[in-house]
């Protein structure tokens, strides 16, 4: 059994992939946790993918090839069926399940796939699958921005990396903005509380 876990983020450029991999890195050190991380960048500015490793534990090398993620945690869910490559059948899936449609869909140049499908097709990708509508979550702690925290707040709740639900919020209100910190705060809990009552 290997003491390290590989998590995968993947997200559209400005959905926040980049924070909530910053606060998972400096609540690992805070833990005393040996962390490496490396990030894969679109064209984030005109909503391309932004593509995050992180790996907990005495790695050594910060890169997650096809078939090691442990977790994959997808901010939008064509970017997570995209990334699917990098699970196996023990993999974890945790994704937003609302979709952000790319510029080529919405001006009709590309067909957007059902989020039925996309969601059949991560299922059978993952041993456990957990699939909702974060936006909406996060629209009502205050922001659609934070979105990125409902994530993380699931993540947290489902204990699959070895920090605690307290770290990491300690690491949001210390590393986000402070006037973001309490709906940031929110939108985690927002998201442990769905994840708890979803199960899997």
């Amino acid at each position: 059994m290997s003491n390290i876990t590989k998590l995968i983020i993947v997200a559209v450029g400005g959905q926040g992939n980049l924070l909530a991999s910053k606060i998972l890195g400096e609540a690992a050190l805070d833990a005393g946790i040996q962390v490496q991380m490396s990030e894969i960048h679109g064209m984030a500015q005109r909503g391309g993918v932004v593509e995050s490793s992180i790996l907990f534990g005495d790695a050594k090398s910060s890169i997650i090839a096809d078939g090691e993620a442990d977790i994959l945690l997808g901010f939008e869910p064509l970017e997570s069926l995209r990334a699917v490559a990098k699970c196996n059948k023990n993999t974890e899936i945790i994704t937003n399940m609302r979709p952000l449609q790319p510029f080529t869909s919405a001006i009709g140049l590309a067909k957007y796939p059902e989020t039925e499908e996309i969601e059949k097709l991560l299922k059978a990708k993952s041993k456990n699958f957990l699939g909702f509508d974060a936006t909406k979550l996060a629209i009502e702690a205050g922001t659609s921005l934070s979105l990125n925290m409902v994530l993380l707040g699931a993540l947290a709740q489902r204990n699959l990396i070895p920090i605690g639900k307290d770290l990491i919020e300690k690491t949001i209100r210390e590393k986000t903005k402070k006037q973001f910190a309490e709906t940031n705060l929110k939108a985690f809990n927002a998201g442990f509380d769905k994840a708890l009552e979803l199960g899997v």
